[in-house]
């Protein structure tokens, strides 16, 4: 049967998803790899290997398993790097990196694990990734005291786009971002580089609190704020997804690109939903070339991507700290949303939130670990009690 030509909707979906996915978190992506010391050919690299890993791994499931699989870099991961933002080395971060990959392949490899999986609490693991997207959402406001005109340009420009075209509106808030930098020539020049995305491995070293209190948490908010609702966008659409080649290949594609710097790669859930309705494309049946086309478009992006890490590296720390902060405030609501929606784990969340958004560090461990400890210490003491009861 020959193949049919995408209709004109598959690709301008793709276009939009790709342009939203990439564009609206670029920043943070930068940011987190800079915090943790990477120069800029490392953070060049890190990206590269993102989308890649973006574009390989969904262009062969998508093909193999015949539905839009979608997938994306974890925006929450990298904003639980930058909370890690001098306390790890670059190299430790490798190794952290390839620690949540293992697990997350462990998890995809063991049927009983990946049931247990979706029995963790989405309070506890909401309030950790809600304790650490805090910090950058009041970063932002802090950050008027450097630079209020563009803050409040971003901010005028966020709350009306969320209005009226809330898709579109990190791209509009970036887009206004750079405006006013070059209107003010605020843009540092960031000198002749290569036209073309490069790799540069590392040699990861593996050090336990690193895994403890990056690859842990890292492993667990890709898991509960990617992965899973991942799975349900494409249930949504129609789709049966089998959930152990999508976890798999996403972990293994993550564990072979993690020396070049790719902390995840997983399934998307926002830009997803762009790709698998009828809107995309009107037959449920060949609405897997959408996914094919989305992979391309990471592929061109993984190509071109020295330029586009260049100019984002010479933004002004004021800049990139008030982009951070705006992409993260929509993230922040979901998780204080889904942490209380139980109320008889509550406490637990607001402690698991409180111990997180602290910034704490007992023996070297970051305060997610101890967040989840905290959180998953209340949840066992209220079941113990109510079994004896």
């Amino acid at each position: 049967m020959p193949l049919r030509t995408p209709p004109l909707s598959a690709w301008t979906s793709a276009f939009i998803a790709a342009l939203v996915g990439f564009g609206g978190t670029v920043a943070l992506i930068v940011r987190a790899m800079q915090g943790l010391g990477a120069d800029a050919g490392q953070v060049g690299s890190a990206v590269t290997a993102l989308c890649l890993g973006i574009s390989l791994c969904g262009a062969l499931l998508s093909w193999r398993m015949r539905m839009p699989v979608v997938l994306a870099w974890s925006t929450p991961g990298a904003a639980l790097l930058v909370a890690s933002a001098g306390a790890v080395a670059w190299p430790v971060a490798i190794g952290a990196f390839l620690a949540a990959a293992v697990m997350m392949c462990v998890l995809a490899a063991v049927p009983v694990l990946g049931r247990a999986a979706q029995r963790i609490p989405a309070s506890v693991a909401s309030a950790m990734l809600a304790g650490v997207l805090l910090p950058f959402c009041l970063q932002l406001f802090r950050t008027l005291e450097a630079d209020a005109l563009l803050v409040c340009v971003l901010l005028a420009v966020f709350v009306i786009a969320r209005q009226r075209l809330p898709l579109y509106a990190l791209l509009l808030v970036l887009g206004a971002g750079v405006a006013v930098l070059l209107l003010r020539g605020d843009l540092a020049a960031s000198g002749q580089g290569a036209l073309l995305g490069g790799l540069e491995p590392v040699a990861p070293v593996f050090d336990w609190r690193a895994v403890m209190s990056v690859g842990v948490p890292l492993f667990l908010v890709t898991l509960v704020s990617q992965n899973l609702p991942g799975l349900v966008v494409l249930r949504s659409a129609g789709y049966e997804p089998a959930p152990r080649p999508l976890l798999l290949g996403t972990g293994l594609t993550t564990l072979l690109l993690a020396p070049f710097g790719a902390h995840g790669v997983n399934l998307a859930a926002i830009t997803a939903a762009i790709c698998t309705g009828s809107d995309a494309h009107p037959s449920a049946a060949g609405r897997w070339v959408v996914g094919i086309i989305y992979a391309a478009f990471y592929l061109v992006l993984a190509l071109f991507s020295a330029p586009l890490v260049l100019f984002f590296l010479a933004m002004p720390a004021s800049a990139i700290a008030a982009l951070t902060g705006i992409a993260l405030i929509a993230p922040l609501s979901g998780a204080v949303e889904q942490m209380l929606v139980e109320k008889s784990e509550r406490d637990a969340a607001i402690l698991t939130f409180a111990a997180t958004a602290s910034g704490v560090s007992l023996l070297g461990v970051g305060s997610a670990f101890w967040g989840l400890l905290a959180g998953f210490a209340a949840l066992a003491a209220k079941w113990a009690f109510a079994r004896r009861t």
